[in-house]
């Protein structure tokens, strides 16, 4: 019978890469439980407070403009569901419904 060798360390798992969020986990090959998980880095999204400031004031800017635009969309609203509206009846009266209507077996007692 061969004997193992003993490490300082005895092994607590082995590591696998997450496939979705890229993070680190430790698994215990025994109970094949996760014992650690060690999350991906997360990189800098600005280099430095100037440009962290200056995408806020180009956020806001962004904001105000689409906030401007919805009131013009809101304002125009009630002439366009008029107009809608006037064309689907023009529409019904240009074309009536020729078809019969549906007539069921105790209409006919």
């Amino acid at each position: 019978m061969s004997k193992k060798p003993k490490s300082s360390a005895p092994e607590v798992g082995f590591e696998v890469m997450c496939p979705c969020c890229e993070a680190t986990l430790r698994v215990d090959p025994v109970t094949r439980a996760v014992i650690s998980h060690t999350p991906k880095p997360v990189a800098r999204t600005f280099a430095d407070m100037e440009a962290a400031a200056r995408a806020m004031r180009e956020g806001d800017v962004r904001k105000e403009s689409l906030f401007r635009q919805s009131v013009e969309a809101e304002k125009n609203k009630a002439d366009l569901l008029e107009k809608k509206f006037a064309e689907a009846v023009k529409k019904a009266k240009e074309a009536p419904d020729l078809s019969k209507p549906f007539v069921r077996d105790f209409d006919l007692d």
